[in-house]
């Protein structure tokens, strides 16, 4: 593939080989050679072989093939007549750079980490901006997140330059024991459930000839169940609208949707959680339950055939929602004794920092990747419109309608991937860029991602229109499973990045979910896989966005608003990176960040013995 003008002096110290066959005397141009890119995946694949003496692309340019050369081949001195040697000066400036800073090239990370010293740069354009720059910036980075603080002196927050926009309190009864009964109440930390609801539940939904309502306690973790389709919170709302206001919310029980259709087969996409909970769940990640919850799990079955045509996990989500209903009318109920703790969440602009929107892309092929949108109750149903039936258009929430369960997802592609009801609930990027009093956090965009490219492409211009019209400082975008929806997370980071703002991706990708597309505004990426093997292993919520990551992409996002260079990736997925980022985010900030763990810390399953596992003991 060759390149243009701009990417020849972009690469003019990269190997300089033919894009095509070349007849003698043809003047060499960028169109004649092969995009430096692509070079270490030929050179791996063993197509080419680049000699000592291959010259640059710098100094080619101009010059004139002696001989008639193949597509592929390294043009060298006895190839290229009136090329012109590029000076070495560069490397000699860099290595005068090292003696000063004294680094042993021969223990990297330690280089990376001893090297940070700041460098101060006064703007004076008015507003005396000072900012300060971690040197060396970045590291041999795949997935870098410089550390960098950018102080604004003389802009400290005073009251009015900041705008508080909305308040939520959720306030929360604690629950430690569910039993059915005649009907469905809360009795001190007791839930009951009506015995019979389940009937009314499946008569409410045509696809649905079956269901169970199991109480799972922690003593009980080691059972088998169904794919897990969803984790919900249990929620009402006691004043105001949906993302403002006072929220109850029942604290030690979830709600967790399962299902089959009537021939046994999972409701569920490129993997299944099936199998033993214990061993096929990451607890307390953002989507998860957490150890030590009791879990009111349905066991849906929908009519044969149904589990991949949308009205099948649609009318399975309708069926437990019938449920929870009658538990959020209950909780409404519930004495104001009860409540056992409060929590704050307060959206406010901070009109004197960069202004900053998370773009989070769902699943929008419709079947069973689809969600519900700004439903009247926190995860509900009712009042809700799925994001295909709306077009898949981006549609704009405030931070709190995403904490307060604008989002009930009825995604079931991989569960590794998967971003639950619960995860939008307590999403750790949200929450992580609400706190952080260096930007401002003007808003969050749900777009989807269609099955059709051309559908991509139609939601991903109206995504760049409604960023543009925000004018905003930067943004990250975020995405769920992988494969497919890449093509639109790409474009969608595209058209972000043409209009001129910064912009960070965030996705699974690693191994298996290696990206299918990419473009070059895609040059700051965080990875958000947590499995030993670089995979999607059916494990819930094993690769999903936790509060780490979030960390790193708004420390990517200051730099490379800051005008950082993001270096290029490596060729192959390396957690080091991720964990050396992570050191170096520490050590810049003096906080401490915890990891979570991954699947090893389980024990393995039958499915990971038999699929992804096979040498494990």
């Amino acid at each position: 593939m060759a390149i243009t003008k701009e990417q020849a002096m972009e690469h003019k110290d990269s190997y300089a080989i033919t894009c095509c066959r070349f007849e003698e005397g043809t003047v060499i141009e960028p169109s004649h050679i092969e995009d430096p890119n692509l070079i270490p995946d030929l050179e791996e694949s063993g197509l080419i072989e680049i000699p000592e003496d291959c010259l640059k692309i710098g100094e080619v340019l101009g010059a004139t093939l002696k001989k008639t050369v193949d597509a592929l081949t390294p043009l060298t001195p006895d190839l290229v007549e009136g090329y012109t040697k590029l000076e070495e000066t560069s490397r000699e400036e860099i290595e005068e750079i090292d003696k000063e800073v004294s680094v042993n090239e021969d223990e990297s990370t330690e280089r990376h980490e001893k090297g940070i010293n700041n460098i101060k740069i006064q703007i004076g354009e008015g507003k005396d901006i000072n900012i300060e720059i971690p040197f060396p910036v970045i590291t041999s980075s795949a997935v870098s997140s410089t550390p960098i603080t950018e102080e604004i002196k003389g802009e400290k927050s005073s009251p009015e330059e900041e705008k508080e926009l909305r308040r939520l309190t959720r306030k929360y009864f604690k629950i430690d024991k569910v039993e059915f009964g005649h009907e469905t109440k809360i009795d001190g930390t007791t839930l009951i459930i009506r015995e019979d609801a389940y009937k009314e539940a499946i008569d409410s939904q045509e696809l649905v000839v079956d269901m169970k309502v199991d109480i799972i306690t922690p003593d009980r973790y080691n059972e088998f169940s169904n794919t897990i389709m969803d984790v919900q919170p249990i929620a009402t709302k006691e004043e105001g609208e949906l993302g403002e206001g006072i929220t109850r919310v029942l604290d030690g029980v979830v709600m967790l949707v399962t299902g089959t259709d009537e021939a046994g087969v999972q409701i569920g996409e490129f993997g299944s959680s099936e199998g033993i909970l214990e061993e096929n769940i990451m607890w307390g990640r953002p989507g998860s339950p957490e150890k030590g919850e009791i879990l009111i799990k349905t066991d849906v079955t929908i009519k044969k055939g149904k589990n991949m045509e949308r009205p099948g996990p649609m009318a399975a989500h309708k069926a437990t929602d019938f449920i929870t209903q009658e538990i959020r009318e209950a909780l409404k109920k519930a004495d104001e004794s009860l409540v056992v703790r409060k929590e704050e969440f307060v959206h406010k602009r901070r009109l004197n920092k960069k202004k900053v929107v998370i773009v989070k892309e769902i699943m929008g092929q419709g079947a069973m990747h689809d969600n519900y949108l700004m439903p009247q109750e926190p995860v509900g149903v009712l009042g809700a419109k799925a994001n295909v039936d709306l077009g898949n258009v981006p549609v704009v929430v405030s931070p709190l309608h995403v904490l307060d369960g604008c989002v009930h997802a009825l995604t079931c592609i991989g569960p590794a991937s998967k971003e639950t009801s619960r995860h939008y609930f307590r999403e750790p990027l949200v929450l992580e860029a609400m706190l952080d009093d260096e930007i401002d956090l003007a808003a969050v965009v749900f777009v989807g991602s269609p099955q059709a490219n051309s559908e991509k492409f139609y939601v991903s211009k109206l995504l760049g229109l409604t960023i543009e019209a925000m004018d905003v400082d930067g943004a990250i975008v975020t995405t769920e499973g992988f494969g497919n929806n890449h093509v639109d997370f790409a474009s969608h980071i595209e058209e972000i990045g043409k209009r001129g703002i910064p912009v960070v991706g965030m996705t699974f990708a690693a191994v298996q979910g290696q990206l299918v597309v990419g473009n070059e505004h895609m040059d700051a990426m965080v990875e958000l896989n947590k499995s030993e093997e670089g995979i999607e292993n059916e494990i819930l919520e094993n690769n999903c966005l936790c509060q780490e990551d979030a960390i790193r992409a708004l420390y990517m996002l200051k730099a490379k608003m800051a005008g950082e260079e993001i270096l290029p990736p490596e060729r192959k997925y390396g957690k080091d990176v991720i964990l050396n980022n992570i050191r170096l985010i520490e050590k810049a900030t003096d906080r401490k960040i915890e990891l979570v763990d991954n699947e090893t810390s389980l024990k393995i399953s039958q499915n990971r013995r038999n699929e992804y596992e096979k040498d494990a003991e």
